[in-house]
């Protein structure tokens, strides 16, 4: 078998074909459960392998549903839900799998390494929480819950697609687009009837465009509007699927969803989250409060709201800290960011990047094979540039997992990095802001984090078994590096004279990184505390509203209107796996501050620590808890100050 399985997926046999597997996985648990004498090799590791067998077969129709959107992907898509959710809900809820891995726990768990006490572990924790141990009457009903909850968040996510897709705005006066970086204007520029007008989406790098540089306030007002209430059906999705959330919670014996989420995470428990999260917001009001106070100075005439924010601060951080962020695009090509990037990382965990050349799903995305000195180790395949037809946002999606098949064959990891990058043509390529820059390296951080495992245990390998609060310290940890100027230098060269960034502009960009950070900060505070108070109690119709507008009295400086649907757009929570784990970003962050500083005082390039993180956090994946990976690389505990001295806050 070749390393790596070929990117295909067949849309016209592909239900059928999918049928075939789960029959034959069917089979094979009869088989596994009919043994006589159950031991960890001839039980746990094939029941493991077919989970892993599973995710190779589904992870490329999931994946051209996000990057290549289409009537025949979305119906594939929607008709494989309830062959699967059907599928999962017997592997979880059934009583022989859950008594056959607690007497393996009981006879053999002397006997095995940390990585297999870990696969029993979170697997009797998974039958628990799938509700292996309940009658029969509640395993039904939490049956027919999971294959509704699979259907409205993928109606959720396609609705939000659809809606974005649907809108635009065309611009026909010129004096509108005064300001517009000459890339996005080329982007959004076309021919009508003789006339040059300009066309504007809820696409990323367009409404980013505008919203940051457009000059006409009521059109900024009427993007921000379009932006802000798409999908308004979703309300009713958000409605049922918390209501079937917090049932499932109670049917499992917790108090609240939010209870039964903490269930698999780091945190303690719900008191732990809501007050980790109330300091932050206390830690950062008083800087917010004065970033607020400095732009409204600078718009005097005006009474600031939401759609003036990003139009106002760009022009404020130019009087701030004499940075235009356009003038760093060209600086900024996207090729040229990738190769620095790989160059950074070879540099630091000896680690190379080798192009492939292979067919895939565009023609703009591409495939690198990543090597330890001579040898093979990973697959990672890049999609970067906005399109229609492709979801907004950025992500790292695992295909194949670093480990060992029952017959003992070590298989080899891939997986996909996705983001929304402004598009290249013909005559411009894809120049990038510097956020862009972080965000490509943050998913760089979830993708090694997979990639560069040497656990050989299916469940536990890579991201599989981590903890949901700790998925982000990796991400978190890599991005902070694209603030670093030796780090910038390997990378930072004009498009068109190749000139380097100049140590005054790098300068500039590093004591611009934190403006407004207070306001950030709060805004992120307001996702996660809203998320995990949604999930607390069952709130339903206004009163989501009426809970999301107490919060932003403390979290919002400045009130959205009333129009604001923000919710009916959270497709973290409601069509992601961050339901009341939203928390996660800034309980990571904790992590991820700690080992960057620490890194960063032994000079980067060259740090025993930063081989220590190599060989302690990304080569041991899941297969223990991240608080115990974090303290064997570091010698010590966590240490909280430095998350807010990342986030510039006193």
């Amino acid at each position: 078998m070749p390393p790596f399985i070929p990117f295909e997926c067949h849309f016209e046999t592909f239900i059928a074909d999918l049928t075939a597997l789960l029959e034959g996985h069917y089979r094979q648990i009869e088989a596994l459960l009919a043994l006589p004498a159950k031991t960890y090799a001839t039980f746990v590791r094939p029941f493991d392998w077919i989970e892993e067998e599973l995710d190779r077969f589904f992870t490329p129709l999931s994946h051209l549903n996000s990057v290549n959107n289409t009537e025949m992907s979305q119906k594939v898509y929607a008709d494989s839900l309830p062959i699967l959710t059907h599928y999962s809900t017997f592997v979880g809820q059934n009583l022989a799998l859950y008594e056959a891995f607690k007497t393996i726990k009981a006879n053999e768990y002397a006997l095995l390494n940390d990585e297999q006490r870990r696969i029993v572990d979170l697997n009797i924790l998974h039958f628990e929480l799938a509700g292996a141990h309940l009658d029969t009457a509640s395993k039904e009903r939490l049956a027919q819950i999971n294959l509704r909850k699979s259907t409205l968040t993928n109606d959720f996510s396609q609705n939000f697609l659809d809606a974005t897709n649907a809108y635009e705005k065309i611009i026909t006066h010129e004096a509108d687009v005064v300001g517009i970086p000459q890339g996005d204007l080329e982007n959004a520029r076309f021919e009508a009837d003789g006339i040059t007008q300009y066309r504007f989406t809820l696409q990323m790098p367009s409404y980013i465009a505008y919203m940051t540089y457009g000059c006409n306030r009521a059109i900024r007002e009427e993007l921000y509007r379009a932006y802000t209430t798409r999908a308004p059906q979703n309300g009713a999705i958000i409605d049922e699927l918390m209501a079937l959330r917090q049932e499932s919670a109670h049917l499992l014996g917790f108090e609240s969803y939010a209870h039964y989420s903490l269930a698999s995470k780091m945190a303690p428990t719900t008191h732990a989250v809501v007050t980790f999260l109330n300091e932050l917001i206390d830690a950062s009001q008083d800087q917010a409060l004065r970033e607020l106070e400095e732009l409204r100075a600078i718009a005097p005439d005006i009474d600031v709201q939401s759609y003036d924010t990003a139009f106002y601060g760009e022009i404020l951080k130019k009087g701030q800290y004499d940075i235009d962020e356009e003038e760093y695009r060209p600086y900024f090509e996207q090729h040229r960011v990738m190769e620095g990037m790989f160059t950074f990382l070879s540099d630091l965990w000896e680690i190379r990047f080798v192009q492939q050349s292979i067919d895939l799903w565009d023609e703009k995305a591409s495939v690198y094979d990543i090597y330890t000195g001579e040898t093979l180790t990973a697959r990672v395949y890049f999609d970067l540039e906005a399109r229609k037809d492709k979801r907004g946002g950025a992500w790292m999606h695992h295909y194949q997992t670093h480990c060992q098949d029952p017959q003992g064959k070590t298989h080899l990891a891939s997986a996909f990095v996705v983001c929304n990058f402004p598009p290249s043509s013909d005559t411009s390529p894809s120049l990038l802001r510097h956020d862009d820059v972080v965000t490509l390296f943050h998913e760089m951080g979830h993708t090694l984090h997979h990639l560069l495992s040497r656990v050989n245990e299916h469940g536990v390998s890579g991201v599989n078994g981590v903890e949901w609060d700790a998925v982000e310290f990796p991400s978190q940890f890599l991005e902070n590096f694209a603030y670093e100027p030796n780090v910038l230098k390997l990378f930072a060269h004009h498009h068109q004279s190749g000139e380097v960034l100049s140590d005054a502009m790098i300068e500039k960009l590093i004591r611009a990184k934190n403006f407004q950070s207070g306001l950030f900060m709060l805004r992120q505070l307001e996702f996660s505390l809203f998320d995990f108070e949604l999930h607390s109690k069952l709130y339903q119709g206004e009163a989501i509203q009426g809970l999301l507008n107490t919060l932003r009295k403390r979290t919002s400086l400045i009130q959205p209107p009333s129009y604001n649907k923000f919710q009916n757009g959270f497709s973290h929570i409601f069509s992601g796996g961050y339901s009341a784990g939203y928390y996660s970003y800034k309980w990571a962050e904790v992590l991820s501050a700690d080992a960057y500083y620490a890194i960063v005082d032994e000079g980067i390039f060259g740090s025993p620590l930063a081989r220590k993180y190599q060989e302690v956090i990304l080569a041991k994946g899941g297969s223990q808890s991240m608080h115990e990976l974090f303290v064997e690389m570091m010698g010590r505990e966590c240490e909280t100050k430095n998350l807010l001295r990342l986030n510039g806050i006193a």
